[in-house]
């Protein structure tokens, strides 16, 4: 720390925190301060340094000397993510081996699903693709004897060099034979490399087989041989072992040495090739004695293009499509519970195969850590899908039934369940097992088998695609798309289904009995009596009321808080928001503050903390409206082990939250007595003495982890670790450790010692009151946290005169003292639900010690000592420095006023508190440059005023705003870079124009909404002058804007646009991008047309991993419009997981983009963080055109406060991880790289673009160039210049025109101009990806303050050098042809060719050219014809918009139809399908009508079997839609317009819905209506269980009360009748008096007052709407009987 001393007796200003006591002349101690004399000078004396010392050693460009640490981390988070299609086929019918026909089917089903892959950078080379299949013994006839009938068989990858091969071969046969397993011989597999691509040829393993007898000693094995196959298991894990000691194991990747399998049940062929590939490459897969009675299949798509044969899955147990997100806390739990079976129990390792012996070994010994038997069973080395197959299959290996295992792995969300309400039992078996082990979470699809049975599981969130159909023979086929299987006749099939959120189906391959969902759990749940144990055994400590006892008086709390670096807005913003409300602080326009380890202001050290995030390969979920998936419980206590299930595996504290108060505190510490459970507990103190010095930190962190170890090898199994205080005495002689480094610095202490599970961790600390303090404690080892401080500030703040004052006055809820201190807790646990959700976790146990974080600013000894995992890629501070900065925020005073500092750290305090970039300082001096006047507004002198009072731009004022941010206190990464030009500077005049500069300049992605409309447009037209790229936002646009102006009058005034300035004929306020959201606002056929752009928002910059939000008062009447929502309600979008949950999906999103609209290039938002580097090389695989890279900084409309200060990282890592992984990757030249978030001046456009980036994006600096004064009220709709209002009279104040924007961007292409001449460079092209023209600033290292510990150099060093090749700036067509790649976009394959054969029919044609007539079309359809019916929906929109067609076309189509069935599709369009569908029919449909009926011959009950996928009307702003059959998950989530009728649903039917109506005529899921706002949805009910699965948080159910909404419903399910032939319609309308009574209606309350909800409402029967097909929205259908008049015939003549 450069500090030589921090001074605890300051003045006003926060900044002289930071001064030297030396420095402070004159200054005295006043008696009332909290400093004693004493206490100076033992602070002076024991936290002094030498003072300020510099490393002035000179660091060339970027040059290290050490490797670049770039892409450190786990591989599977910074190296290689991956998705897939997966399935299995089981016919167990067809004789002891089995048959070929399941396996060619099972290969074909592979081939189908070839979209659902990838290839690597030759595009040739797939991803990976393989099969899992019972042994084929007839194709091993020759190895087999009658002594040995089914050997054990081994497939394994060896060094394709011959010498190496040979040596390993040896290795292998030793070991089999030290192991007593008689090597019978090797059996090359007979492959064909020709077919291979170049990248997987020269990858190419040599693959053999190798076949093995069971040992003597295992003759008495039992009937299944579970003897034999754990010998087998350890076996294998032991080849690497000894490989390793006999020096066989080489650098290079094709020599590595790999067990695909090794087992005497299944056998596993994969590799690294394409679906059809793998049959052509190994000819066993072809050769009829080739039988099985089962298959897995799988086809891998791999963020990587450099993928490895030995990731291709199936893995040995399981296939897996999805991530795991809890992978580093699933392996750090693994490690310890494994460490914790050698500590209990003796253990003997050597004899691998005695029966007793290896089970003996499973159960009681540590498999992790003896790395002379076994190899490791987890490590980070491998990818997710490894590490948990190895947990799975020890699992199986050790008495768990393969579905058993799953269960406790991979738990369903089963608390509250209404389809478990009659099986306790399984409820039991998911607690008891919840307390042993934590979830391994993410989304995920499991298919498995340890070839005595085979089956597959759905992750809790269902964010996963699974469909299985059942024949008359008893043949299971399961799959992630429906309509893979050759010739699979609809007539021999008796049901069809899907796989539900946390659901399993089983197959026992002995019986062939299929086993459904609750049959298989029920069957593993009935094994042991869980419930009684967990009566016997388990304490619950349920949430208690709070103490309303103080445990400081103010003057000595205000101490505490100070010294634990509570600031002002600590108490004034977030526990008055979270006391008051129950609800975390919103804020808005992002963080422009300095990063921690730059900042002259002290900080938590969890401000270093970065919460990590999910984006593209795995989803966010959502906490709001499908929080019913998730749980913060936690336990306490011994764990036992998860191998041997006994009563004693109950015994454990259950904690209903992880937040403690002093009451719960109570209750456990009574737990420790003898006749109430008896556990054990410990305190240990965190404090310390002042006078011990900052280094002394060290050896207080190794005394704590001593004493903790010992208490724990003494019994104690409840660690406290407090930090708190007993009296002011305490406070003033002793600092801390901070808690985050206390808490790590045991957990990982205790995991090494293997005690870890012996004992559970409370943090009792007085830092902790934001939701990300609780996320990093949790995150990095406590079980729970006890506030106290936090708490007792609610109380101070409760009891304070101003606040019960301002509840008196009404402006704030009146609240009890424990009502407000519950609040805080609630705004807590929804705080963290939040967090966990950003990355795709639903459960806290599986949270905790997963360190889902990345560090900034933290140096490798706090890492190593508490955050070991944690990646840290700048270096920084060390533990001295911890303890330095923990004693600056030690209180100060100011005079005799006790007071806390305002460190500014959230809203700006002018000159005393912490620096913000973005000030109205900044404002006035880029006003003052761009002759902005903010006075000058409609709403004065505009429109008098000479050229709408627009001044003339200054160059000097541009210069001094320059000056103000070049000397400004460090904030960003990029301050600490300097330029290092390889050339001398050349003239200016040589330089490209600004205007050719500016065409790479973009807008941020602000909605209109969020924005005015004034500034809005002014922002679009400003940007399209200059030729750069706006940006629509997720608001939508209005079509007024699709059209240049050819109106303006010579005042420069559009009677299209009378509320804007400053127009000129030609103006364009169309944005160049569209964007398309989450929430799908404003997202219809024509918005998608109007692009040339068209931009997917996976996450945004300022909360990266959550929705949108747009508060209710700035929803207006216009606003609803264009977002089909109603006004003033309040819209949080869902995060992105409904069609993007992963990489395939998003690709298939990707598609639907390019197929309505072929033109448009379409861009993918991604946000900085770690690991994006892999993550954008699977957008460019997935055909994106441009990849944007936001920083963490960005700004926002509206967010919660913590997620604009801890999510999201810096854009400079960000952009250079991705640019550089997708050179090393070769993709770079397949995609343009935009920035944006924080981009101000020309200096961070040439950075940028030296690190990268092609494009630059502007947003908050943009919104100040039309005159936004940095108020920070965007989020309540008050902005004092109208920049972000909706309120008409603010909005006037707006004084922006275009030509104020226009200045400010020729400032900055000017400014990069003079870069550019002075660096020598004439082309902005040639800097792009020049990092080598950069280096580390030696003065500016020395102004950073906290540390000199940071360094860039070993992070940007990775970047490589791109001075000599430059061709990834260009494109590359047919024939290696290099364009620019502006020019071109990328085009869909052959999974768009029936689409375009529908578009290119010339009957087609001539009805959308003419605009009237009909025409009928005829096709088959496959489940690779993918976005059918999306291209021709876009070539009518752009002839006729949205709703101008007036002819009509339908297109009748036989098959399975792939994804995106009728996608886009709007009026004059219909399309129907006999067959079925996948996911996402009807995305974003508008019009028309799509209806989906079995195909006529089906064997199946149409009403009990699904016929299409999850998510359909996705987005739907209208149309009619009926599906005879089930639908899956999240049906018509976000419809904001379509009339739907299907005959049962999944989870979330109806989320966030804000218009349109939904009929059910069958059973449905649970969160039912979660989220909507507006429509009505009609549901069936026949067993009266629908009322439990209903979200009451917002809407209403009720039976049908008035007579419009009988008629509507009775209207609609006519109409499905007629459409489909509905036998379940039929049955109800023929005793519609019966059974209408059966129905419930739900709606939203600003439906409350509609005719079709409220009897007593007002208006005619007759005008209510039961078809979006109707253009005036009048009734179409009545019911029986009825009457049309003449106009109703009219309209609804067909």
């Amino acid at each position: 720390m450069r500090f030589s001393l921090f001074a605890l007796v300051a003045v006003l200003t926060p900044i002289n925190a930071f001064v030297p006591i030396s420095t402070q002349s004159g200054q005295t101690v006043s008696k009332k301060t909290f400093i004693t004399d004493k206490n100076q000078k033992m602070l002076q004396e024991s936290w002094s340094s030498t003072g300020y010392s510099f490393d002035t050693s000179l660091k060339m460009a970027f040059k290290s000397d050490q490797p670049s640490n770039m892409f450190d981390g786990p591989t599977p988070l910074v190296k290689e993510r991956d998705a897939c299609g997966v399935g299995f086929i089981a016919n167990t019918i067809s004789g002891e081996y089995g048959s070929h026909k399941v396996l060619s089917e099972a290969l074909h089903a592979l081939g189908c699903m070839e979209h659902r892959g990838a290839c690597g950078g030759d595009s040739i080379s797939g991803d990976g693709a393989g099969i899992m299949t019972q042994i084929p013994w007839k194709l091993f006839d020759d190895y087999r004897s009658e002594s040995c009938p089914e050997p054990g068989v081994g497939m394994i990858f060896l060094p394709p060099d011959e010498e190496r091969q040979n040596s390993v071969k040896q290795v292998i046969q030793e070991v089999c034979e030290a192991n007593e397993l008689g090597f019978i011989g090797w059996r090359e597999v007979p492959v064909d490399p020709s077919v291979l691509g170049p990248m997987a040829r020269d990858a190419m393993p040599s693959i053999w087989q190798f076949f093995v007898k069971a040992p003597k000693r295992l003759d008495g094995d039992d009937d299944v041989r579970d003897g034999f196959e754990r010998t087998l298991y350890l076996v294998r894990r032991r080849f690497n072992v000894v490989l390793k000691q006999k020096g066989l194991q080489w650098d290079d990747t094709a020599s590595d040495v790999y067990m695909p399998s090794f087992s005497s049940r299944t056998i596993v062929y994969k590799g690294m090739v394409q679906s059809c590939v793998l049959p052509e490459f190994y000819k066993d897969l072809t050769d009829e004695d080739f039988t099985t009675k089962f298959a897995i299949y799988h086809r891998r798509f791999s963020t990587n293009t450099n993928p490895k044969w030995p990731l291709a899955q199936p893995m040995r147990v399981v296939g897996h499509n999805g991530e795991i997100n809890t992978l580093l806390g699933n392996v750090n739990w693994v490690k310890a519970r494994e460490a914790s079976k050698s500590i209990r129990e003796e253990c003997d390792v050597n004899d691998l195969v005695d029966y007793e012996a290896t089970d003996n070994i499973l159960m009681k010994c540590d498999t992790q850590d003896i790395p002379n038997i076994l190899e490791p069973l987890v490590d980070l080395g491998r990818s997710d899908s490894a590490n948990l197959d190895a947990v799975f299959d020890l699992m199986t290996k050790s008495r768990h039934r393969a579905p058993c295992a799953l269960m406790a792995l991979v738990p369903t969300a089963y608390e509250n369940s209404p389809d478990l309400k009659n099986n306790p039992e399984i409820v039991d078996f998911y607690k008891f097992h919840g307390g042993l082990l934590e979830a391994w979470d993410g989304p995920a699809l499991l298919v498995y088998s340890d070839g005595k049975s085979i089956g597959a599981s759905l992750d809790r969130n269902g964010l996963r695609p699974a469909r299985y159909s059942i024949t008359k023979d008893g043949t299971v086929y399961m799959m992630s798309e429906t309509g893979v299987i050759p010739g699979l006749e609809e007539s021999n099939i008796v049901e069809k289904g899907r796989l539900g959120p946390g659901q399993m189906i089983n197959v026992d391959l002995a019986t062939g009995e299929f086993k459904d969902n609750i049959k298989i759990k029920s069957e593993i749940a009935s094994r042991h009596p869980y419930g009684e144990w967990m009566d016997k055994q388990r304490k619950d400590i349920n949430t208690m009321p709070f103490s309303t006892e103080r445990i400081y008086d103010d003057a000595t709390a205000t101490f505490a808080q100070a010294s634990f670096g509570w600031g002002l807005e600590d108490i004034g913003m977030q526990i008055a928001d979270m006391a008051g409300s129950g609800k975390e602080t919103t804020y808005s326009m992002g963080d422009d503050a300095p990063i921690s380890v730059l900042s002259e202001r002290p900080q938590p050290l969890y401000n270093y903390l970065k919460q990590r995030f999910a984006q593209v390969t795995n989803p966010p979920i959502d906490p709001l409206r499908e929080g019913i998936v998730m749980s913060l419980a936690m336990t306490l206590g011994k764990k036992e082990s998860i191998y041997e299930v006994s009563e004693k595996g109950a015994r454990l504290v259950h904690l209903e939250s992880p937040l403690l108060n002093d009451n719960e505190m109570n209750a456990i510490k009574d737990l420790a007595k003898s006749d109430n459970g008896g556990f054990d507990q410990a305190t240990l103190s965190t404090r310390f003495p002042l006078t011990d010095g900052p280094d002394a930190i060290k050896g207080k962190i190794e005394e704590l982890c001593n004493a903790a170890v010992e208490q724990v090898k003494s019994g104690v199994e409840v660690l406290i670790l407090t930090d708190l205080a007993a009296d002011q005495s305490v406070l003033d002689e002793t600092t801390y450790i901070p808690p985050l480094v206390a808490v790590g610095a045991v957990h990982h202490r205790l995991i090494e010692e293997g005690l870890r599970m012996d004992a559970g961790i409370i943090v009792q600390t007085g830092q902790a009151w934001s939701t990300h303090h609780f996320a990093c404690l949790v995150g990095y080892g406590a079980n729970a946290v006890h506030p106290y401080l936090a708490l007792e500030t609610v109380k101070q703040w409760h009891q304070s005169e101003r606040v019960q004052k301002t509840m008196e006055a009404g402006k704030i809820a009146k609240t009890t003292l424990d009502q407000a201190q519950a609040n805080f807790r609630k705004s807590v646990e929804d705080g963290l639900r939040k967090i966990l959700s950003k990355i795709g976790i639903s459960l806290l146990t599986s949270y905790a010690g997963a360190q889902i974080f990345e560090a900034i600013g933290l140096g490798e000894e706090v890492v190593n000592t508490s955050l070991k995992g944690t990646t840290s890629r700048i270096g920084g501070m060390n533990l001295a420095d911890v303890a330095q900065e923990t004693v600056m925020m030690r209180p100060e005073v100011a005079d005799a006023k006790l007071k806390l500092i305002n460190y500014g750290y959230y809203k700006p305090v002018p000159s005393k508190g912490e620096y913000h970039i973005n000030s109205s300082d900044l404002a006035k001096l880029l006003h003052n440059a761009i002759g902005l006047d903010k006075k000058v507004s409609a709403a004065t002198t505009r429109d008098t005023a000479e050229n709408d009072g627009v001044k003339p731009s200054s160059v000097a004022n541009y210069e001094i705003f320059k000056k103000s941010l070049e000397t400004a206190p460090l904030a960003n990464i990029r301050d600490l870079l300097d330029f290092e030009s390889d050339r001398q500077s050349i003239p200016i005049e040589d330089v490209e124009p600004a205007s050719s500069i500016m065409t790479r300049f973009c807008t941020g992605a602000m909605s209109l909404g969020a924005l005015s409309r004034e500034a809005h447009e002014t922002l679009a037209i400003a940007v399209n002058r200059i030729g750069g790229k706006s940006n629509s936002g997720e608001g939508g646009e209005d079509v007024v804007r699709g059209s240049p102006l050819g109106d303006v009058d010579e005042k420069g005034r559009s009677p299209t646009f009378p509320h804007l300035a400053g127009l000129k004929n030609g103006d364009s306020a169309n944005s160049f991008i569209h964007q398309v959201a989450s929430g799908r606002f404003g997202v219809t056929p024509e918005f998608l047309v109007t692009a040339k752009q068209l931009e997917i928002k996976m996450a945004q910059g300022a909360k990266p991993g959550e929705g949108g939000q747009l508060p209710g008062p700035k929803v207006s009447e216009y606003i609803a419009t264009l977002r089909a929502s109603k006004p003033g309600v309040t819209l949080i979008s869902p995060p992105p997981h409904h069609d993007i949950y992963s990489i395939e999906d998003l690709a298939q999103l990707i598609h639907d983009l390019h197929a309505v609209n072929e033109k448009a290039g379409v861009s993918v938002k991604l946000v900085s963080s770690i690991g994006i580097g892999t993550v954008a090389c699977g957008v460019a695989k997935a055909q994106a055109d441009v990849i944007q890279i936001s920083g963490g900084d960005g700004g926002t409309g509206a967010s919660p406060l913590s997620s604009i200060k801890h999510a999201g990282c810096p854009w400079e890592f960000g952009l250079s991880e991705a640019h550089s992984a997708l050179l090393n990757n070769g993709l770079r030249d397949r995609v343009t790289i935009r920035v944006d978030g924080g981009v101000r001046t020309g200096r961070d456009v040439v950075i940028a673009g030296m690190l990268g980036s092609e494009e630059f994006g502007f947003g908050t600096i943009a919104m100040i160039a039309e005159g936004c004064v940095m108020a920070r009220v965007c989020h309540l709709n008050t902005c004092p210049v109208g920049v972000t209002s909706q309120k008409e009279q603010l909005r006037k104040k707006f004084p922006g025109t275009p030509e104020h924007v226009v200045n400010f961007f020729e400032f900055v292409s000017e400014e990069i101009r003079e870069l550019m001449a002075h660096l020598g460079y004439s082309r902005f092209e040639d800097l792009i990806g020049r990092a080598d023209l950069l280096k580390s600033s030696d003065s500016q290292a020395g102004r950073v303050a906290k540390t000199d510990g940071v360094n860039l150099d070993r992070f940007f060093s990775g970047i490589p050098d791109s001075a000599e090749d430059r061709s990834f700036l260009r494109a590359k067509i047919e024939g290696g042809i290099e364009v620019p790649k502006e020019e071109i976009v990328h085009i869909n394959g052959f999974s768009s060719d029936l689409d375009r054969k529908i578009s290119q029919d010339e009957s087609v044609k001539k009805v959308i050219a003419e605009n009237e007539g009909e025409t009928v079309l005829r096709f088959d359809i496959k489940n690779t014809d993918r976005s059918t019916g999306a291209m021709l929906s876009g070539d009518i929109a752009r002839a006729h918009g949205n709703n101008g067609f007036k002819g009509k076309i339908n297109v009748q189509l036989e098959g399975s139809a792939g994804q995106s069935f009728g996608a886009f599709v709007l009026p004059g369009l219909n399309i129907r399908l006999a067959g079925e569908a996948n996911d996402y029919v009807g995305k974003g449909m508008h019009g028309g009508e799509i209806v989906v009926v079995p195909a006529d011959d089906a064997g199946f009950v149409a009403s009990e079997s699904s016929i299409v996928g999850n998510a359909c009307l996705y987005g739907a702003t209208g149309g009619d839609f009926h599906a005879n059959g089930r639908a899956g998950e999240r049906f018509c989530v976000r419809n904001s317009g379509a009339f739907a009728v299907a005959e049962g649903a999944g989870d979330h039917c109806c989320e966030y819905m804000t218009g349109g109506v939904v009929v059910m005529l069958g059973t449905v899921g649970r969160n039912v209506g979660a989220g909507m706002t507006g429509g009505v949805g009609y549901f069936y009910d026949s067993d009266d269980s629908f009322s439990e699965r209903v979200n009451g948080e917002i809407v209403s159910m009720q039976r049908l009360v008035s007579a419009a909404g009988e008629a509507q419903l009775k209207t609609l399910i006519e109409r499905h009748f007629e459409k489909t032939g509905s036998e379940k319609a039929d049955e109800i309308l023929n005793n519609w008096e019966s059974e209408k009574q059966k129905f419930w209606q739900i709606f939203p309350p600003s439906e409350a007052g509609a005719l079709t909800v409220n009897a007593e409402a007002e208006g005619e029967i007759e005008t209510t709407r039961v078809s979006a097909s109707a253009p005036s929205g009048d009734l179409c259908f009545l019911s029986v009987g009825g009457q049309l008049n003449e106009g109703q015939t009219a309209r609804c003549a067909d």
